[in-house]
């Protein structure tokens, strides 16, 4: 409910009503809407962990990896509520700590490896400074939430996130890495 719909819009009330339980049996598992929301983000976070090392494990290449990961976000995006990152980090400070930690980490290296794996490959180019573009892509997710800069009356937030993956993408590229992603861009839309 908070991905689809924002924390702030979620009552404890539509918690309870949408687990079909009563509200008091709600607070004898967590302390407040606070709670609810660092252990729905710690679940997703480990959830989505586990999801993305699967992806790198099963990739025959960095491409590979980063095909399945377009696709991954593409289905999140789909449910997503833009405003999503703004309550965490304004109405819930140790969930969005706790989502900062898993950005500035494992993401930050999740995107590090992809890149160095790229380029050995020959598919990402051998000029890129992969610390800069690792952080400079995890800040790029970031900013697609930010209302300030794409406000959702204006943009739509899955098209906003998948241009600049996109544009990402197509800058480090080489021209067989290209090929590759085409391929594996097909495959997928057959699937």
């Amino acid at each position: 409910m908070f991905v689809r719909y924002g924390i702030r819009s979620v009552s404890m009330d539509d918690i309870a009503n949408n687990l079909a339980i009563s509200k008091k049996t709600l607070y004898q598992y967590f302390k407040d809407k606070d709670d609810v929301v660092a252990q729905a983000t710690m679940a997703i976070i480990e959830k989505d962990r586990g999801v993305f090392l699967e992806m790198k494990e099963s990739s025959a290449n960095a491409i590979e990896e980063l095909s399945k990961v377009s696709g991954c976000l593409r289905r999140m995006f789909d449910e997503m509520n833009p405003s999503l990152l703004f309550d965490l980090n304004k109405y819930h400070p140790d969930a969005w700590e706790y989502y900062l930690k898993y950005k500035n980490e494992f993401i930050f290296q999740m995107i590090t490896d992809n890149l160095t794996r790229g380029v050995k490959e020959g598919n990402f180019r051998d000029d890129i400074n992969i610390n800069i573009l690792a952080r400079l892509r995890v800040e790029q997710v970031q900013i697609c939430f930010d209302q300030k800069v794409f406000p959702k009356d204006q943009f739509d937030f899955k098209e906003v996130q998948m241009q600049v993956f996109d544009h990402f993408l197509f800058g480090i590229v080489t021209s067989k890495g290209k090929a590759l992603y085409e391929k594996y861009q097909i495959k997928n839309s057959v699937l």
